[in-house]
């Protein structure tokens, strides 16, 4: 079942009383409850996941039954070909229990849009043919030359997110002077093992190689021309696991304020009596919320309407916002938690540790976001 959005804040208040209420902050905006199922098992899996460096059979069984891996499946080919809201409910939904799985799931979405987009026709037969496979991709281009049967490359391709259980690869690729894609059997290729991070360990982000290898030319083609609506849908698979990774720190927090836990130092019998504490948990909650908000938002826009220039510039800024609330809401759970916060143990601390490395993605930077939207406002060109 995906997600949906609710206002369960007034139901949950009513059935569980004061003592609850921060519980039932957190379904303040979405609807978790028909994906609890699926974040239990990821959740289950995630210490896993992030030691072994890729998704446990587990997980990946999981969001194949749960149909994730179909989002961006084309329908006619038994896919779900979901919009951008639903699309980004969902990652949030998974990246509460495990933000690497569910940051391979949103790759997967970006990998398949782009297959969808560039290889139409019959070529998308035999590359769906499986509507729940996992694909994985890479836009940096390596260079390639074209000989008759198609093109012949020698190149790598770093931070590939999911690669080692993926059944396909979107590669990007310069053919003398053209940007293109090309669609590849991930068993055609070497995988290197080289994600070595902080966080998001758990996403398997190693380097593919190819060591001339052929490529059909009926599976390369020329880049397609990317709607503003694609763009912010391949952000978006960004996002949607920080959001949720931010939601499932709130659940750690949750648990501490239910628990006979108090402020050291002071007379407090539990948590919830300190102001100072119940301030910050309010601004944590807030700025998770509002990242939620801003998610769904975006989304709206890309599924809904026609967007100019200065929109694309100004949503991006929402969508850099949306992933430093994400940063700055965690910052204040850990201050709640203190230093058994940081814990291999506890589970806030990798949360803590995904949404550092996951809002740093180049879809999220917030500096350059600032730049192109300034530009727009001041009416000047970006540099070429």
């Amino acid at each position: 079942m995906l997600p949906t959005r609710t206002g369960s804040y007034e139901r949950a208040r009513v059935a569980y009383g004061p003592l609850h209420e921060v519980a039932a902050l957190i379904d303040a905006v979405i609807d978790y409850s028909s994906a609890d199922e699926i974040v239990g098992v990821l959740r289950a899996q995630a210490e896993k996941t992030e030691q072994g460096a890729r998704p446990t059979v587990e997980s990946l069984a999981a969001v194949r039954e749960n149909k994730a891996l179909a989002l961006r499946t084309p329908r006619e080919l038994g896919g779900v070909w979901a919009g951008a809201e639903t699309m980004a409910t969902t990652l949030a939904s998974l990246g509460r229990g495990c933000p690497s799985t569910a940051w391979v799931v949103g790759t997967c979405v970006t990998a398949k849009n782009i297959a969808a987009k560039c290889f139409p026709g019959s070529l998308a037969s035999e590359v769906f043919a499986d509507p729940d496979a996992l694909f994985c991709g890479s836009g940096i281009p390596a260079d390639a030359s074209r000989v008759p049967e198609g093109v012949r490359v020698t190149g790598r391709w770093p931070n590939v997110s999911g690669c080692e259980d993926s059944a396909w690869a979107v590669l990007g690729l310069q053919v003398e002077g053209t940007l293109c894609f090309a669609l590849v059997p991930v068993a055609e290729l070497t995988i290197e093992r080289t994600w070595r991070v902080a966080g998001m360990r758990g996403t398997g982000s190693h380097t593919l190689v190819a060591d001339d290898l052929l490529i059909p030319a009926a599976r390369v083609a020329a880049t397609a021309s990317f709607s503003l609506a694609d763009l912010l849908l391949h952000a978006l698979t960004v996002l949607g696991p920080i959001v949720g990774a931010a939601r499932g720190a709130l659940d750690a927090i949750v648990t501490m304020f239910g628990s006979g836990r108090k402020p050291f130092t002071t007379s407090y019998t539990r948590m919830g009596e300190s102001p100072g504490a119940r301030h910050w948990l309010a601004e944590a909650v807030h700025l998770v919320n509002r990242a939620e908000t801003t998610m769904l938002a975006v989304a709206r826009a890309a599924d809904s309407v026609e967007l100019s220039e200065a929109d694309r510039s100004s949503l991006h800024m929402d969508l850099a916002d949306a992933g430093r609330d994400c940063r700055s809401a965690v910052e204040r759970m850990l201050d709640l938690h203190g230093m058994s916060g940081f814990q291999n143990t506890n589970a806030l601390q990798r949360y803590w540790r995904d949404i550092s490395v996951g809002s740093r993605h180049p879809h999220l930077n917030p500096y350059l976001a600032a730049e192109r939207f300034g530009v727009t406002m001041a009416g000047e060109d970006l540099p070429a």
